[in-house]
């Protein structure tokens, strides 16, 4: 069975990709992963928050000690910034350590700042960059517009800073989902992972204290995801992969069928071990066997809206209109 794939313009092995979670945070479990089978590994997200703050923190002891900072630029940053340096120590090390490709995560939210430092996990040898993206809809500062603008700001600014490929990480809370999903395909970046996952708050009713819920994925999140895969497969001009709800192998078909380049994986790690991804690959390997595909592509898109014989099931929303 041949499992390549190509996603983001680089050759896969398989398409099951580790996700940017705490799996991903270091080298040795970065090794495991690739022994074990992952396609493709996303690092643990630095978050804009950790660039700037530090950056700030920088700055304020520079000018106590009497530094000029109209001469303070991001060079600077990269001798001293800590929570970077160990980002771009962990890119280094992963690279010299495993030949999978390594992508970067940075989760982001509206400010530029940060974008000089894409620069740096550029020169540090990574395959490419996952841009995890998600402005609150509970924002009422902002309109939808604004919100939305900001999405390709970001993009724009980042892909004049970097030439390595991108890669954009949505949520599906856009008010018109599938017209947006176009027009970020067509932004110059080279794929898009549907959908991002957020934390989920909980109420102690003894304690009344918020804490969280539902920290791991579960299967039935699949359907999202596979969804609006399978709506957007030859409607977009970038690479598609799948994130949420996969935890086995037939979640990988399913995906793969709906047209997804790649899929994304972490909760199912988390629950059954890296060696999950050679189970999941093994159940790959026997469906295309049975069905006699000896490549990806010979299935890939087949149960896509576009290929589907009833291709208004995966917009039919209305429950009982559906199943009355």
């Amino acid at each position: 069975m041949d499992l390549t794939t190509t996603y983001l313009g680089l050759k896969l092995d398989n398409p099951i990709i580790a996700g940017s979670s705490g799996l991903t945070d270091s080298v040795g479990k970065i090794q495991k992963l690739e022994q074990n089978g992952a396609g493709a590994i996303v690092l643990k997200s630095i978050f804009e928050e950790e660039i700037v703050f530090e950056h700030e923190d920088i700055l304020k002891e520079a000018e106590a000690d009497g530094v000029n900072l109209d001469q303070f630029d991001y060079y600077d940053f990269h001798l001293k910034g800590e929570k970077v340096k160990k980002y771009i120590d962990l890119i280094k090390e992963s690279k010299k350590t495993v030949s999978v490709p390594i992508i970067a995560s940075i989760n982001c939210v509206y400010s530029h700042e940060w974008i000089s430092f894409a620069q740096q996990i550029e020169e540090a040898g990574v395959d490419a960059i996952e841009l995890n993206m998600f402005f609150l809809p509970s924002d009422f500062s902002r309109s939808s517009q604004e919100q939305e603008s900001m999405y390709f700001k970001v993009i724009e600014r980042l892909l004049e800073t970097v030439s390595i490929p991108i890669a954009l990480k949505i949520s599906y809370y856009f008010s018109s989902l599938g017209q947006m999903i176009q027009r970020l395909s067509n932004s110059g970046v080279a794929g898009l992972v549907l959908f991002n996952r957020f934390f989920s708050p909980d109420i102690d009713i003894d304690k009344l204290k918020i804490k969280p819920s539902f920290v791991y994925s579960t299967p039935a999140e699949l359907a999202i995801s596979l969804r609006w895969i399978a709506i957007m497969a030859n409607k977009v001009g970038c690479d598609l992969a799948a994130s949420t709800g996969v935890h086995d192998g037939n979640a990988v078909v399913k995906q793969i069928l709906a047209g997804a380049k790649a899929v994304q994986v972490a909760s199912s790690l988390y629950k059954n071990g890296p060696e999950h991804i050679r189970t999941m690959q093994d159940t790959l390997k026997k469906w295309m066997t049975d069905h006699d595909y000896p490549s990806l592509s010979d299935f890939r898109g087949k149960m896509s809206q576009e290929a589907a014989s009833n291709p208004a099931v995966f917009e039919r929303v209305q429950f009982m209109k559906y199943f009355s």
